[in-house]
């Protein structure tokens, strides 16, 4: 259960930013995140500001890449609803089966090995030192 009420456009600063969501997605879709978000108007926008900044700007990255990023994050972090959003984004922008299975495979081997690390406390090589060897 949600610890906030979803929001509806009625506030104007709300509306602004769900008009854009729209615009920047073409789309009329606004998805839970948002609407929750906005029970507070203030971190609906600066949430968006940065989202809009990082994954709908044109960068270095192709967006497929950064959702895939995204969606190995969300896989880390537990989080349900963005593991979900994301996945169907990156299907969305391209993913295909067979790149879904290596982003798992290597999200898996990734959580093995740093817990493994982690437990062992291996000291960090001076080569992989900013500036190393």
């Amino acid at each position: 259960m949600a610890t906030v009420p979803p929001s509806t456009e009625d506030d104007p600063r709300v509306k602004a930013v769900f008009d854009d969501i729209r615009a920047t997605r073409n789309t009329d879709f606004i998805n839970n995140m948002w609407r929750y978000l906005a029970f507070d108007p203030a971190l609906l926008e600066a949430t968006w500001r940065e989202v809009k900044a990082v994954m709908a700007t044109p960068s270095s990255l192709d967006p497929l890449t950064k959702e895939m990023l995204y969606l190995a994050v969300s896989i880390a972090n537990s989080c349900t609803y963005c593991v979900h959003s994301h996945t169907a984004a990156a299907v969305a922008k391209g993913m295909s089966a067979a790149q879904h299975a290596e982003v798992l495979a290597i999200v898996g081997l990734a959580a093995k090995t740093n817990h493994l690390a982690t437990a062992l406390q291996v000291p960090v090589d001076a080569a992989f030192e900013r500036g190393g060897a």
